[in-house]
């Protein structure tokens, strides 16, 4: 019982961490692009938001297979 709850926060961990991490970096290169190129704002914005809806996307596509896979019935 105790192994199996240590696998699911585990895996959960990492599902969760590794888009906040594609975040942090977006939010760093969307920074550092506007410092370098303010009048491409239009331009970046738009694909910080299409990366980020896709980044969100999976992240909650994978906590949805982790709650399937570990589903007690």
């Amino acid at each position: 019982m105790l192994a199996e709850t240590f696998i699911i926060l585990t895996v959960m961990f990492i599902a969760v961490m590794g888009p906040s991490v594609v975040i942090s970096v977006l939010g760093y290169a969307v920074i550092k692009a506007l410092s370098r190129n303010p009048s491409a704002a239009s331009k970046i914005f738009m694909g910080m938001a299409i990366l980020l809806v896709f980044v969100e996307a999976i992240s909650i596509v994978s906590i949805l297979v982790i709650f399937q896979l570990f589903a007690r019935s």
